[in-house]
């Protein structure tokens, strides 16, 4: 049984986080509002009337719009025309009416605040603009309860701000929102009550001013949380990575790092302080650069990421859901791709190889799943994440970078992945932690590097690694002098 006995009120006027550990069911009772899934027992009232769910349609047609994860938006079609998706507007002739699905486009972004061309291809529209163009369309449909599914993972600062001003908005005007999120800082910034589910039961619920984040991990997880730096004994072997003043015109300028065997090197800081641009170029994404690379002492340029990879350079990149997975290809297949031209024979990949490769690597990271010939997207975001993981591992690199390695997962698979990370820098792998995330730095890394505007700030290292001096430094100040 997924839902024990779960009973929970949304209101109008407000928003409400419902948090918990991936398979927590989470994803369940919210396809039971959003009338994917049917119930075995209980009921839902809607403004106090008993109401039943067998379709989407029913449900989105009784007040209750479900904004998932993968936004439902065509990138080749205007926004106006997205808005409008399988209920356009005709003319008496029983043509598509686009002018009046404009006007009634342009409308809803007038009484949103909302500064959008309807003409704007969706493809050129940020992240943030696209939830923001999910969510008019449910107003538009005359939602009184939205549900976001993680709508902030992919988003810059920014761009989240854009999008809980959206959601203020719509407080303001009566709209109730289910806040999904593993984000608890944002839970305590956006939201005024929480809703705690584990193993399938509501074990917490309360309001946000109440409660801190280290109780709300707490419920989640059941018990409290590690956040101190790992202790443990380093044994550095040799240098592998060394940069001298690495220049990319735009993004980054005069970067001197080094990385050995065995350490976990973190480099951190706000977005949009190019670490990602850095590392990217240093995997041969980007040859527009100055300065001097030494891969295990020895001289030289990268130009290709095939290049970086059979020199034994891994990359887990940022953003999991458009560059980690192949959502098209099973969970075998996407735990392989990369290793594909290193074990094929004569142009035929092996199979054989791989599945048995995969299978030591999914005992090994403890990668929850049913069949490897299952989607991709049928894991959760925690085991989907370890799967990337496997890809990259799978080509034995003796340098893995990981850009944001945590994004999109819950507190509970964290620290099974920080776990990982910690075992394969034991064995001797050198490994870069890109994270905006302090106490991920403070709880993963030997010592730290602060960048801020394209440029290395300071170095924080240890013990002495707080989450006041990573900020101070990330913020473009000083640390005191010892």
């Amino acid at each position: 049984m997924v839902l024990k006995d779960v009973s929970i009120t949304i209101k109008g006027g407000e928003i409400c986080a419902l948090i918990g550990e991936n398979g927590a069911g989470k994803s369940t009772l919210m396809n039971i509002l959003g009338g994917v899934h049917p119930m075995d027992s209980g009921e839902i009232l809607i403004s106090g009337r008993k109401v039943k769910f067998t379709t989407p349609a029913q449900s989105l047609g009784a007040g209750i719009a479900f904004i998932h994860q993968e936004l439902n938006l065509i990138n080749d079609l205007p926004i106006f025309e997205n808005m409008f998706i399988g209920r356009e507007r005709k003319d008496k002739w029983g043509r598509l009416d686009r002018t009046r699905m404009y006007q009634e486009t342009e409308d809803i972004f007038r009484r949103m605040n909302i500064d959008l061309d309807p003409n704007t291809m969706v493809r050129d529209l940020d992240a943030s603009y696209k939830q923001i163009v999910e969510i008019c369309r449910a107003i538009m449909m005359d939602a009184s309860v939205i549900i976001m599914d993680e709508p902030t993972t992919s988003l810059t600062e920014p761009e989240i701000e854009r999008v809980f001003q959206m959601m203020r908005t719509l407080k303001e005007q009566g709209v109730g929102i289910v806040f999904i999120s593993h984000k608890l800082g944002e839970v305590m910034e956006i939201c005024q009550r929480y809703l705690v589910l584990r193993d399938g039961e509501l074990v917490a619920e309360g309001r946000v001013e109440d409660v801190t984040t280290d109780d709300l991990a707490r419920c989640m997880v059941g018990h409290a949380l590690e956040i101190r730096a790992s202790a443990r004994t380093r044994n550095l072997g040799r240098e592998v990575l060394r940069l001298e003043d690495f220049t990319h015109a735009q993004d980054f300028r005069n970067i001197s790092l080094s990385v050995r065997e065995g350490e976990i090197l973190g480099v951190t800081g706000l977005l949009g302080d190019g670490r990602s641009a850095l590392f990217q170029t240093v995997f041969g994404a980007d040859k527009s650069i100055s300065g001097r690379m030494f891969l295990h002492g020895a001289p030289l340029r990268i130009h290709s990421t095939e290049q970086a990879l059979k020199l034994g350079i891994g990359y887990l990149p940022r953003n999991r859901k458009e560059n980690g997975i192949i959502k098209d290809m099973n969970v075998l297949e996407n735990a392989s791709i990369v290793a594909w031209p290193l074990f094929a024979k004569r142009g035929v990949i092996d199979q054989d190889r791989h599945l048995e490769l995969f299978c030591c690597q999914r005992k090994e990271l403890d990668i929850t799943m049913q069949d490897v010939s299952d989607a991709i997207n049928t894991l959760s975001g925690g085991n989907q994440q370890k799967v990337v993981l496997a890809k990259w591992l799978a080509a034995n690199p003796k340098l893995l970078i990981l850009d944001n390695p945590t994004q999109g997962v819950d507190v509970g698979a964290k620290e099974e992945i920080y776990a990982i990370i910690l075992k394969l820098s034991e064995k001797g792998m050198a490994i870069v932690v890109l994270s905006s995330e302090a106490q991920e730095i403070i709880r993963l890394c030997d010592r730290a590097l602060v960048m801020y505007h394209g440029e290395i700030q300071g170095e924080v290292a240890g013990a002495a690694m707080t989450e006041h001096d990573i900020m101070r430094l990330a913020t473009g100040g000083v640390l005191d002098a010892v």
